[in-house]
C-alpha cells in the first residue's frame, strides 16, 4: 500500500504508525478512513476488513508501504515495519472457513442494528424481523453476505430461503440463516 501502516492521529502532528494490533475492535475501525486518491480503492477500511478475515483464519497480516525500498526484506527479516496484525488463536474450522472465504456470495441481506448486535455479540441466528433489505438473486442453500444498514459486510452465511421468499415478507418465526451456518467476519 502507499500507507506506512495503520496510523493513529492521522493528519496531526502526533501521528504515529501502530506497530501491532492484537484485536480489531471499534477503536481500530475508527482509525480507518476511506481514500480521496484517484488511484486507490477503498482506503484503509478495506485493509482492516481484510485483516479481520485473515486473522480469523489464523494467519498473521502486515500492512506496510510498498513505496519504500526493502520493505518486504525487512518484514521477512523480522524487523519492525508497518502494522502487524496478530492472528486469532482459535482459528475457524474448515466448514466455517469455507463459508467465510472460499465461496462467492450470491447476494446480501442488510440488517438493522438489533440484528447486527444479536448476531455479533449474542451468537444468535438471523431472523426475518432483523432484515431490512435483500439484494441480489439467490436460492436456499446459497452463501450470502450479511451487512449492516450502511452496507458494510460483517458476516456471511448459508441462507435457508431464497431472495424471493425473504422479500415476500411472509416468513415469520423461522431462522433465515442458522447460527451453525453463519460466520462473523
Amino acid at each position: 500500500t502507499t500507507a506506512d501502516g495503520v496510523i493513529e492521529n492521522f493528519g496531526k502532528a502526533s501521528a504515529r504508525v501502530i506497530d501491532t494490533i492484537d484485536q480489531i475492535d471499534a477503536s481500530i475501525e475508527q482509525l480507518a478512513q476511506g481514500t480521496t486518491s484517484t488511484t486507490a480503492v477503498g482506503g484503509m477500511i478495506t485493509k482492516i476488513q481484510a485483516a479481520r478475515i485473515v486473522t480469523r483464519a489464523g494467519i498473521p497480516m502486515i500492512i506496510a508501504s510498498g513505496r519504500k525500498k526493502r520493505t518486504l526484506a525487512r518484514i521477512l527479516a523480522g524487523e519492525s515495519e508497518g502494522t502487524a496484525f496478530v492472528p486469532h488463536a482459535n482459528k475457524m474450522r474448515g466448514r466455517k472457513r469455507w463459508i467465510a472465504f472460499f465461496h462467492h456470495p450470491k447476494g446480501a441481506l442488510l440488517v438493522d442494528d438489533g440484528a447486527r448486535k444479536a448476531l455479533r455479540e449474542s451468537g444468535k441466528s438471523l431472523l426475518p424481523p432483523g432484515i431490512t433489505r435483500c439484494e441480489g438473486r439467490f436460492d436456499s442453500g446459497d452463501v450470502v453476505r450479511i451487512c449492516d444498514r450502511g452496507g458494510l459486510e460483517f458476516a456471511r452465511g448459508i441462507t435457508r430461503f431464497s431472495a424471493m421468499e425473504i422479500e415476500s415478507k411472509e416468513l415469520s418465526r423461522v431462522e433465515v440463516v442458522h447460527r451453525n451456518d453463519l460466520v462473523i467476519l
